[in-house]
């Protein structure tokens, strides 16, 4: 039988540790085989803020596909079409941008789930079903499929409760960096107030029984969202990693010493 196994909700799951992984920002599939073979548990594809269509994406899934990380897919919106075709391409892990209610919530869920329970369009020969070859995928499909929605914003935060509670929302995840903007705090996702409602996200999670997940732009930040109790998180970007890397060789050779720490508070 061939594995269709979720190997995010998987390692999610496992515990003890905290999955940890990083955004995917090059669009590139050597870029994306490479930060897989680092060690990181999950890699975001960013469909939302880079320039990826989905011929691009097959190319960094079978990338992702060759190394011990799982892919997650963070589409462009919360589009039926779109989450259908990225199922259909092979994505398990979908995370859907900017949901701010559970009728939201509930259109996520529906687009990800086959009929009776949702309204994915069938195909039995696309790549998620090894082409045909994966006999028992439309019985497992659902089953596999995890759907992580974003809270992006104070109000968003504020309905935590009851977007959570909506059959199928498997997992949340705080965006900080559009919080923060949302917020009047552009750019400042270590301001006192952002890192509050931050805090809150993760106890209101905690509170309902529901996985939560971040991004912060440096370690020391990520362990802070992992003290507030955050059930996974990713750390800067591969663009944010290289570019920051070569900075700071470059002022060393310089002589202008290394970048200040940290670098850049939105590096995903």
């Amino acid at each position: 039988m061939i594995d269709v196994t979720n190997r995010f909700k998987r390692r999610l799951a496992a515990g003890p540790s905290a999955p940890l992984g990083s955004w995917l920002m090059a669009a590139a599939p050597s870029t994306a085989e490479a930060m897989g073979h680092v060690g990181f548990d999950f890699l975001v594809v960013d469909m939302e803020h880079v320039p990826i269509d989905l011929g691009d994406l097959a190319h960094i899934l079978r990338a992702i596909g060759c190394t011990g990380a799982a892919p997650v897919v963070r589409l462009p919106w919360n589009d039926q079409v779109m989450v259908k075709r990225v199922l259909d391409l092979g994505a398990e892990t979908v995370m859907v941008p900017f949901v701010e209610s559970a009728e939201e919530a509930r259109a996520a869920v529906s687009f990800a789930r086959y009929p009776p329970t949702g309204v994915r369009g069938v195909a039995a020969v696309h790549r998620a079903s090894r082409f045909g070859r994966a006999s028992d995928y439309l019985g497992r499909a659902d089953a596999e499929t995890f759907v992580i929605v974003q809270l992006e914003t104070p109000r968003a935060i504020a309905r935590l409760a009851e977007i959570a509670a909506v059959p199928g929302v498997d997992a949340l995840f705080v965006g900080p960096g559009d919080l923060s903007a949302a917020m009047g705090r552009m750019g400042q996702v270590g301001h006192a107030e952002v890192q509050a409602l931050i805090a809150q996200a993760a106890q209101g999670a905690k509170a309902v029984g529901k996985p939560i997940g971040i991004v912060g732009p440096n370690p020391d930040m990520v362990a802070r969202f992992l003290d507030y109790g955050y059930s996974f998180a990713a750390v800067a970007s591969d663009v944010a990693m290289m570019t920051g890397r070569a900075a700071d060789w470059l002022g060393t050779l310089r002589g202008a010493g290394a970048s200040p720490q940290g670098g850049p508070t939105a590096a995903y």
